[in-house]
């Protein structure tokens, strides 16, 4: 609805250039347009004036089509357009001054796409650097003797999630969307989000854009690489809301990659991580890479399905860190790629003194397993 409204703006502003060049060119009488101007223009000067009007018009049509068709370098010809369209109407503002209020419509909106898309890439020069690095060895195929050191409720779900005759999982890639909330009793946001992990080296980037209102979004950024976490929120893609890194970060994000190998079960075969058995429903992951180590603990179904995944993770409040009780649950299980059987349902909780507080909660739209390349 919004995309749509732009667009006719766009095109209607555009059109309307075209009573200047009509004026100027003297095709027609036009009553809005009285050929004033804020200074004297020679008479053998109309047809040009009115042929900027047509160009103007010419450009805000071409920036349409390409708004509508998602084609690059549409935001370039829609500013080119505004200047000269602004330009003009400084030049006749009599009769054209109404034109600056959709020319500042425009420009804001070519504002806020600019730093979305500016967001977006640089988020995608983090992806493929971090993509780049992966080192896949296709012909490393997992058998029922590469989990016989693992204890057995993790025996049973990587038995049961298929991974026993396949080819070890390097990199991943997903679509998720969900809800998302920042205090308990919140308003629910909706969120959309891709993801990639790499595994060999552990790592990931989460790109989210999450609805505060209409036409006001977040969007944020998780990284983990080299060991090291950061996180980056902005709003509109242009004020900064949130921008952590730090000890904390690492062992949150680290505890992050390890509870979301419920998603790429080989993972849990990475010499990074070491299982000690608690009974024959949990197992308890200790994850060390780099200069941080953490522990959480797994639990299975009956069935050997993952059910959930809970540590001690820092939580920030108000620029201060404090170790709380994370977990993660999962459920809704289905085979979504190359055979691998995962929960497709979750949720993220915190749990507090003052309650539970469950701040996400996703589904899984799509996954595929060592396509290094962005979607």
């Amino acid at each position: 609805m919004i995309r749509t409204l732009f667009a006719c703006l766009l095109l209607v502003h555009g059109l309307i250039h075209l009573l200047g060049f009509i004026s100027q060119w003297q095709l027609a009488k036009v009553s809005q347009m009285t050929g004033k101007s804020i200074v004297a223009i020679p008479e053998s000067m109309a047809k040009l004036m009115g042929t900027l009007w047509l160009l103007a018009c010419l450009g805000f049509l071409l920036a349409t089509a390409g708004y509508w068709l998602r084609r690059d370098g549409w935001l370039a010809i829609a500013l080119g357009s505004v200047i000269l369209s602004q330009a003009l109407i400084i030049l006749f503002w009599p009769d054209a001054r109404a034109g600056t209020i959709a020319n500042l419509i425009i420009t804001a909106v070519l504002l806020l796409t600019y730093t979305h898309n500016r967001f977006d890439w640089q988020t995608d020069q983090e992806t493929r650097h971090l993509l780049g690095q992966s080192r896949s060895d296709k012909t490393a195929t997992i058998t029922s003797d590469s989990l016989m050191d693992l204890p057995a409720p993790v025996q049973q779900w990587l038995t049961r999630s298929g991974v026993v005759g396949k080819e070890r999982i390097h990199t991943v890639r997903l679509r998720q969307h969900g809800r998302m909330r920042t205090t308990p009793g919140g308003r629910w946001m909706t969120a959309e989000a891709e993801q990639y992990f790499t595994v060999d080296q552990p790592g990931f980037i989460w790109k989210a854009s999450i609805r505060l209102a209409p036409l006001v979004q977040l969007t944020g950024r998780d990284r983990y690489e080299n060991g090291h976490g950061s996180m980056n929120i902005r709003l509109l893609s242009l004020i900064e809301v949130a921008n952590a890194r730090g000890p904390e970060t690492d062992q949150g994000t680290l505890l992050r990659f390890l509870s979301e190998i419920i998603w790429f079960p080989s993972a849990a075969l990475s010499p990074y991580i070491h299982w000690d058995a608690l009974d024959s429903q949990s197992a308890r992951a200790t994850m060390h890479y780099g200069e941080v180590t953490a522990s959480g603990i797994f639990r299975f179904t009956k069935q050997g399905d993952v059910s959930g995944f809970e540590a001690q993770r820092y939580m920030e409040k108000n620029g201060q860190y404090t170790l709380e009780t994370w977990t993660t649950t999962g459920s809704t299980y289905r085979t979504l790629a190359s055979g691998i059987r995962i929960p497709t349902e979750g949720a993220a909780t915190w749990k507090l003194k003052t309650g539970d507080f469950t701040w996400y909660k996703l589904t899984i739209g799509s996954i595929d397993y060592n396509k290094p390349v962005l979607y």
